[in-house]
């Protein structure tokens, strides 16, 4: 009997935190994975999608880099099957006050957030489009909603991502290729110590559920939905915020996002 390939999803950022459980929705249904991360613990996570079925191939690399992104995609060509689904979700977050932060960390969350995954989806687009098939996933967030006072270059390449998304869904509207924008709010993750936010309102506060947010994302891509806002808080503040003035808006995330010791 002829075993047949299952098709094949690319997850970025699949660690830990809404990647990992992204990465978890593929293999429980029924899709192979290339899994990325710039830290090895992508490995151990690679071994939790393989006792759910998967057949698993795990890349670390350095996704905020031109090279980095090449050797993910070096190591999916040589696969020699093509990826039906691209769950961009790679990101990283900063806070603090702009002018206080290293720009060396400035520059680390444009080049992972905004050129590092838009050089992957071009790269991995154009082969969708070519093939008239695929579906795109990218991980915007409702932050870019928002003037991201403490978090101003989070909240802005979030902004653009989730600009970005539409756009290019609209761009793919007839060839086959869907885009949806997953917009989750404030997550249960580790995102906010790496971001070193920990000592800020928002840092300490309860968040969501990563599991139930990628879930929704899941369903929403396999749908061919355009955005997702898990969660039922967050589609209210993401309705008044296009109501809120941007000195108001600032002036509240200011009160979360803002260090108590700084």
């Amino acid at each position: 009997m002829a075993i047949v390939a299952r098709s094949l999803a690319l997850v970025t950022g699949a660690s830990t935190g809404i990647g990992f459980e992204l990465a978890k929705c593929c293999a429980e249904n029924g899709f192979d994975l290339v899994v990325a991360a710039d830290e090895p613990d992508i490995q151990i996570a690679a071994q939790t999608f393989r006792d759910l079925g998967a057949l698993v191939l795990a890349v670390q690399a350095d996704l905020s880099t031109i090279q980095g992104v090449d050797k993910l995609l070096a190591e999916v060509d040589a696969s020699g099957q093509p990826i039906e689904m691209l769950l961009a979700n790679a990101g990283r977050g900063l806070g603090g006050g702009f002018l206080d932060q290293d720009f060396n960390g400035v520059r680390l969350v444009l080049e992972t957030n905004l050129l590092g995954t838009l050089y992957l989806l071009h790269r991995i687009g154009r082969d969708m489009r070519s093939r008239n098939r695929g579906r795109i996933l990218i991980t915007g967030s409702i932050a870019g909603f928002t003037p991201g006072a403490f978090q101003a270059v989070y909240n802005g390449t979030k902004a653009f991502l989730d600009s970005f998304s539409f756009a290019l869904r609209n761009e793919l509207k007839d060839s086959g290729v869907t885009v949806t924008c997953l917009m989750p709010g404030a997550t249960e993750t580790e995102f906010f110590e790496r971001a070193d936010m920990l000592d800020t309102p928002i840092g300490q506060a309860e968040k969501g559920d990563p599991a139930e947010v990628a879930r929704q994302g899941f369903e929403a891509m396999m749908e061919g939905y355009g955005e997702v806002i898990p969660g039922w808080q967050n589609k209210l503040r993401a309705a008044i915020s296009h109501f809120i003035p941007g000195e108001v808006a600032a002036e509240q995330q200011r009160k979360i996002a803002e260090p108590r010791t700084h």
